[in-house]
This record gives C-alpha cells, structure tokens and sequence, in this order.
C-alpha cells in the first residue's frame, strides 16, 4: 500500500498538467449538474417554490364569522399565522368573464406567514383605495392584468369597480372552476364597503406549524376550539400540493428527462476523461509490472490517484456552486437561492457529490483493470503493429490531390476505428440532449402558435347566463372575429363495471362535425361515432375501431370509437361525440356551452368585452385552457440546460483534444521530419479534431431528432394527453447547432495545435512507445 500511494504522489508531481484539468473538469461538470439540479427544481415544482419564497401556510381554515379566530392562536405547535383576514364571497367580472372570489381584506403590508408572491404589479397601497391583488390563476380566468377594472357585486345588488394592481402566487388549493373559488386581496376599508353586512363576511387563517406532518392534528384542534357548525372550510397543504403537482405532470416528466439527460452525458463525460487518462499511462504501466506490481495492485495504485482527484474537484464545484450560484443574476440565481431554502438541500448536494466520485472510481477501476493486462514490454507492442495499406477513400483522396491537411487530418481522426467511435459517441451525446431540448422548444411553439394542432381549435367557450339558446346563438353568429360556433356538452359517464367517471362531451353536430386534432383513425362522419382521448383508451384498454357502452344519468350510451384526438383536458380520459347523438330518456340534451373558433387575427380579449356588451351579461365567456400556459417555465430551465450541456460537451473535446495530441504525439514529430512546416501541422490537428466534431454533429443531431420525438411522444401519452404533440426541431437549427459545434471545436483545439507543432524533433521514450 505504501509503495502504490507513493507511486501515486510521484505521478501527479509528474503530471500537474493533467491532474488539475481532472480536477477543474470535475469541478465544472459537478457545478453543471448542481445548476441543472436548481433550475429543475426550480420549473418542475412551482408549487413547493411559491410555499418556499411565501413562508406558506401548512393550514388555511375559512370561518363563517368574524369571531374566535384569535383562539387558535394558543395552539401547539404552531410557528407562524396568516391573518386572521375578514372576508366575504363574491364573483368578479371582467370582459364577459364570471369568476367567484375569496376576497379578502388585508393592510398595506403584506403579511409575513403566508405571503403573496407578486407576479406582476404591485401590492396594495393607501395610494390607490379601490386596488384589488388577483391571484394569478383567478386572474387569467378573468383574463385581467394590472391596469384592468373589475367589478364585484355585494350581498345588497350595488356593483364596486376595483383597479386590479397586481397578480400574485399563492400556495393555496388555486381556481378550479365549480370546485375552488379564486382569491383577491383588498384593502379592509374597501372591503367593508362591497359588503356592509357583517352577516355576510367570515374570516381566514393560515397557520404555518413547525412540524407539517401535523397538519390533520391541527385540524382536528382548530375545529374543536372554534365548533363545526363555525367552520366554512379547511385545507392543507398537502392537498394544495397534490392539485398542482397533477397539473404539472407533462412539466415534471420532461424536466426529469433532461436531467437524466444531463446525468448520462456528465458520466460519460468524466468517465471518457479518466479512461483516457488511464490509457496515456500504459507505458507507466507497463514499468510497474515490470518491477513486480500485480494487476491489482495497478488498479489500486489508479483508484487511490483519482478517487483523490474526484474528491478534490467534487469538494471545489459544489463549495462554489453553494457560494456563487445565489449571487448568479436572473433564473439561476433564484433557482439557487430557492433551493438552499428547500429540505433537502443539503442531502441532495450530498448524494450528487457521493455519486460523482463512485462514478469517478468505478471508472478508473474498470480502465486500470484494462489496461493492468498489457504486455510488460512497450517497445514491443510498437513493433507489434503492422502497416496497412492506404484505404480506397485515401487513395480516391491523393488522385483528387485533396490537401495534405484534410487528408493527413481524416487519418489522425479515423485511423483507429474504435477510438473514433467512442470519441464521437461520448461527444454526441451532450448535442444529442441539446437536440432534444431544442425539439421541446419546437413543441412549445407549437402549442403556442398552433393550437388547433392540439385539439384547440376554438380559443374561447361561451355559456348562457339567462338568456336562451336561440339568442345566444344569434349574438354568437352575428359577432364579428367569430367564424365558427359549435354547440357542447359535457356529462359524467360511468365505464363498464361502474368504477370509474369519465367525461362524455358532445361537441358540433352531425352536419357541422368539430375539427378535433385526429393522432390515429379518423374524425367523426356519423351518428354514434366518437373520437377518444389517450387516457380513457388507456383506462377501458380500448383501441380505435371498438364499441364502447357507458351509462349516462342511468340511460346505455354505446359509442363507436373511430379515432384517438388529441386531448389536453381531465388527463385524456374523454369520450367526444356530436351533441344530437347523446340522447337521454326524456330527449337531447341542451347545449351548455358554445366553442367559438375566431378569424385568424382576431383579438381574443377584444371579442370577449364585444360579446359581454351586446348580450349585457348574459353570456359568460371563458379562454381554453392550453397546455403551453403550465409549460411555459420551461423554456428558461430549456435555455439553462443547454448551457450545462454545453460545458459537458466543452469538457469532452477537451479530453479528446488532449487524448488525440498524446496518441498521435509521434506521427506529428514525422510530419515534421518530412517537411511540413508548424502553420501545416496545426491545420492537421485543428482538422482532425473538426472531423470528429462533425461526426459527433451528425450523429447527435440526427439521433436526437429522433430520440426527441420519441421522448416527447412519450410523455405525452402517459400524461393522457396522448402521442402525436412532438415537433421535430427546424433543420435550419440544426444546421447551426451542428455548424457551431465545429466551429467551436476547431476553435478550441486551435492554441493546443500551435503549441503541439512547436515541439522540437525528438523522439523521446513516450513518443516512441
């Protein structure tokens, strides 16, 4: 043991060079996957980082009076409270949009526990009396922004008009329309003014617990202290987790794929550095075996070099990343200052190092194992290889009279075939994972841009509100910006068996069919035909082309399934049919709804307000809902990725660039003694390395092209939204992700060349063996 920890020491005094580049390639890969592991954290749970940057709530209770909330401030384990906040129910309107709201009267101060997160604007102020703060999804329902007025309705019938000031985020269970009205905050004074009876108004109180898991405890104490018949309403955060969790489940499992990516391509990376580090030994080997070290002796003398060097460059990228990552300006630094205040924090700094290193050493183990079996004899290993013969493209190339330094640079690159091989694979795998978040951005735009391409092809949905079908088709027709109006339903149905609860919609008629966005079959042509989502296919393991029965308010509903549309509601687990082929004992069913397909260019909020006036109110007018809204984090994690992917890629053509130098270290020395002179030699070696890129280039966009079509496919049918959403990015894209990846490695690999072409000509021992 002494002999290999001094053998050991000796190396790295021998190699400065090389260890500080393991270190600081360590270092940087492990400040990478740190960042990745932020920003991830960051996009993929917005949920746990509003309750992190509010100090949120763990219980919120709604009182249906305005006393004996001050009793719970005497509960056990409780560290924080939120209010209590008078409030009252009521419905906001904005633009032919109806929203109930929890509004709550608040100070100008926010409070400390639980505070709204604002998204945009500002707080509430004495400055502006009639301000209200919308909570963010509230907000988009209502489709008001600061700047907007809103109007509330008291219990006594009088209207109150209130400037919206602000949006914000909170950790509370958000908007859900007919379960969970939104929240709005105003001023007391004002709040007091929309509602002046006091029977009318109950109170709120969020309490923040030092142990969360006692939430249902705490429960069970406030409703004792305050009485069953005074509780409107409690919830917890756990619920208010699981609600939003569910609605970034395609979020969540396409930022976990890109860090899996982002893993996968740091191994390799590391991983390509030591096997070739262990490799430019073989000589150093090759003397230890000769004075008697035993294989595994090699292998430990290997394991305890890198294993330090691991640990060392683990310990520096992860005390930096800790230190500077939350002074970084923009989505990284909140991402890192976000994260330090998560539980977990430290565990997961851990583990990320810890694996790191066995990482590290699994991979020098299994290089040293390799390389502990070469001949104790260099000199004669050279001799053991033979001259081949120039290749058909080679000879293709010197009858062309191809330059020396594309010639001369193909056979530095592609002389030894599985060297090559791996070198393109360990760098196509970091612009593999670019292509592929570069196919995530296409899908988004696609989402955005297009729709219809997602079974969205009616931007707005309109619902009667006392007035009659007749009219409210009338008003809908005659509007200008609207093209199309189709009629719409929606029941509960039971499957077979009667377990589950799906939606059945009918949507257009049997002459004016909707244009569902069809991924496999075809759309509907006839009575009792039906297009399925992903996700009840998947419930019922039905395919296109079965009969499906279902019960509907007791009445057999039996339904042809004809195609699989692309669904983005209630998870895929819908049926849709046209509105006359549902039938019910007594008759059709009346349209509930009426989906309005606008004029390419037309505003949607501009229709909105137009049919709000011309129906005074009796039509309530709501935006479709678009997967890309709850994706949209995603683009700012997307761009931060790249990045890290960047530097894992950087770091492999550093290794390759160094292992390419080493291995061709006497064939440079021969073309010197031939006659090229170092301006020629460095074309060589910048060529070379530029082949290689290329290759990678190719390979790695094509691939992930594919593989981003796949992977996105994928997530979308386990989310039930099904396959068929995946964009392949733009070939102009990838032209330039491919052009850049060789400019950047011709340039990298431009100053090594030089100074690899300045060696003197001599053949030292490591030259020659």
């Amino acid at each position: 043991m002494r002999a290999t920890a001094r053998w050991a020491r000796a190396d790295l005094r021998a190699n400065r060079g090389e260890a500080l580049f393991i270190v600081l390639a360590t270092a940087g890969i492990i400040a990478s996957l740190l960042l990745a592991g932020a920003l991830l954290q960051y996009a993929a749970n917005p949920w746990q980082r509003v309750f992190t940057q509010s100090s949120g709530a763990h219980v919120w209770i709604h009182t249906r009076t305005t006393d004996g909330a001050d009793k719970l401030t005497d509960l056990d384990g409780v560290e924080g409270f939120a209010g209590p906040f008078p409030t009252t129910q009521t419905a906001a309107e904005h633009g032919g949009a109806r929203v109930p709201l929890e509004l709550r009267g608040a100070e100008p101060r926010p409070p400390g526990t639980a505070r709204p997160v604002m998204d945009s604007g500002n707080w509430l102020g004495e400055a502006t009396p009639d301000g209200v703060v919308l909570e963010r999804t509230a907000a988009d329902a209502l489709w008001a922004k600061p700047g907007d007025t809103v109007r509330v309705r008291g219990s006594s019938g009088a209207y109150t008009t209130l400037h919206v000031v602000g949006l914000a985020d909170t950790a509370e269970p958000r908007y859900a329309r007919g379960v969970t009205p939104g929240v709005a905050w105003v001023l007391t004074s004002q709040l007091h003014q929309i509602e002046s009876d006091p029977r009318r108004m109950g109170q709120t109180l969020g309490l923040r617990l030092a142990d969360p898991r006692d939430a249902d405890f705490a429960v069970q104490q406030a409703v004792t202290l305050l009485g069953a018949d005074q509780v409107a309403k409690v919830s917890t955060w756990e619920e208010a987790r699981a609600e939003a969790e569910g609605d970034n489940r395609l979020l969540g499992l396409l930022l976990g794929s890109f860090g899996l990516g982002a893993l996968l391509a740091a191994a390799v990376a590391v991983t390509g550095a030591i096997s070739t580090r262990v490799r430019g030994h073989l000589r150093d080997i090759s003397v230890l075996k000769a004075v008697g070290f035993t294989p595994s002796q090699v292998v430990r003398a290997f394991l305890v070099e890198h294993s330090a060097l691991a640990a060392i460059g683990v310990a520096i990228g992860a005390v930096v990343t800790a230190t500077i990552g939350p002074l970084l300006p923009g989505r990284i630094g909140e991402a890192m200052v976000l994260w330090g205040k998560l539980p977990g924090y430290g565990w997961a700094i851990l583990a990320t190092s810890l694996g790191a290193v066995l990482v590290i050493a699994v991979a020098t183990t299994l290089a040293a194992w390799r390389a502990g079996r070469v001949s104790p004899i260099p000199i004669a290993r050279g001799a053991a290889r033979g001259g081949r013969r120039l290749s058909g493209t080679a000879r293709l190339a010197l009858r062309l009279r191809t330059p020396p330094a594309l010639l001369l640079g193909w056979r530095g690159a592609f002389s030894r075939p599985a060297r090559a091989a791996a070198a393109v694979g360990r760098l196509a795998i970091p612009l593999l994972m670019i292509t592929v978040a570069l196919g995530a951005w296409s899908t988004l735009d696609r989402f955005e841009n297009r729709p219809e391409d997602i079974g969205l092809a009616a931007e707005l949905s309109a619902r009667p509100e006392g007035i009659d079908d007749a009219t409210a088709r009338r008003l809908l027709v005659d509007q200008p910006g609207v093209t199309t109006v189709y009629p719409g339903i929606e029941v509960a149905a039971l499957v077979p068996g009667q377990t589950r609860t799906i939606t059945l919609r009918g949507l257009g008629t049997s002459d004016r069919p909707y244009p569902f966005s069809i991924a496999a079959g075809r759309t509907i042509r006839d009575s009792h035909e039906a297009v399925a989502g992903e996700g009840l296919l998947d419930l019922l393991g039905a395919d296109v082309g079965d009969w499906v029965r279902m019960t509907v308010g007791g009445s057999p509903q039996v339904l042809h399934i004809v195609g699989r549309s692309i669904e983005p509601q209630h998870n895929g687990r819908v049926i849709s049919t046209t509105v006359d082929t549902l039938r019910t004992a007594p008759g059709p069913l009346r349209p509930e709804f009426y989906n309005l397909v606008l004029a390419p260019g037309a505003d949607p909020d501009k229709v909105s307000t137009a049919l709000a006036e011309s129906s005074h109110g009796g039509l309530e007018i709501h935006k479709n809902a678009n997967p890309a809204d709850q994706l949209s984090p995603a683009r700012a994690v997307i761009i931060g990725l790249v990045g890290v992917f960047a530097f894992i890629g950087l770091a492999e053509l550093s290794t390759l660039i160094g292992a390419g130098l080493r291995d061709n270290g006497r064939d440079l020395l021969a073309l010197k003694a031939i006659g090229l002179t170092p301006r020629q030699i460095t074309a060589v070696i910048v060529t070379s390395t530029g082949f290689v890129a290329a290759a990678a280039a190719v390979t790695g966009t094509i691939l992930g092209a594919f593989v981003s079509t796949w992977l996105i496919d994928l997530q979308g049918q386990s989310s039930g939204l099904g396959a068929g959403i995946a964009q392949r990015p733009p070939l102009e894209a990838l032209v330039l992700l491919g052009a850049a990846a060789v400019a950047g490695a011709v340039a990298v690999s431009a100053l090594p060349a030089r100074r690899a072409s300045r060696r003197r000509l001599t053949d030292t021992l490591g030259d020659v063996g």
